[in-house]
């Protein structure tokens, strides 16, 4: 597999750049997009779910999507290493009876030499909310790029 750029070692612009290309695959909700982020054997924890290998993860966001419907995601970088990114994130879904909730987390990310990731391990929090206090609607566009997510 090519070296997916930016590659480590990372500074704040190349981490920044990471984080941004990761929201953008996953706002595409396309399964497939968003694997190829990750190595053929890379582990996760989501959650309380344990996954391992791209297709593992293929099939683990299909039915993240087919659940958490009309998801709108927005992350930020929270610190980085060398190899290693640590993320805030919020998002915002629907279930199949249209209430809307919030999820709140973090990230741990690392990463190979080609800048695929090996490793990801998520902690996430569900707050219901009104309809009418969503936030995001679609992806950014590039002028919201950088901005700080609010607290709450």
């Amino acid at each position: 597999m090519p070296a997916r750029q930016p590659v480590p070692p990372f500074t704040k612009d190349t981490a920044i750049q990471k984080v941004q290309g990761a929201e953008d695959a996953w706002n595409s909700r396309d399964p497939e997009r968003v694997a190829m982020g990750y190595t053929e054997d890379s582990v996760w924890r989501n959650r309380d779910t344990f996954i391992e290998g791209r297709a593992a993860i293929i099939k683990f966001l299909r039915g993240k999507w087919e659940r958490e419907l009309d998801y709108v995601l927005r992350k930020a970088m929270w610190a980085y290493t060398e190899n290693r990114i640590a993320v805030r994130f919020q998002y915002e879904s629907h279930d199949a009876a249209r209430q809307w909730f919030r999820s709140y987390g973090n990230e741990l990310w690392e990463f190979d030499a080609d800048g695929i990731m090996y490793r990801r391990e998520a902690s996430i929090n569900d707050v219901p909310i009104n309809a009418v206090d969503r936030r995001y609607f679609g992806p950014r566009t590039p002028d919201e790029h950088g901005l700080e997510l609010p607290l709450e």
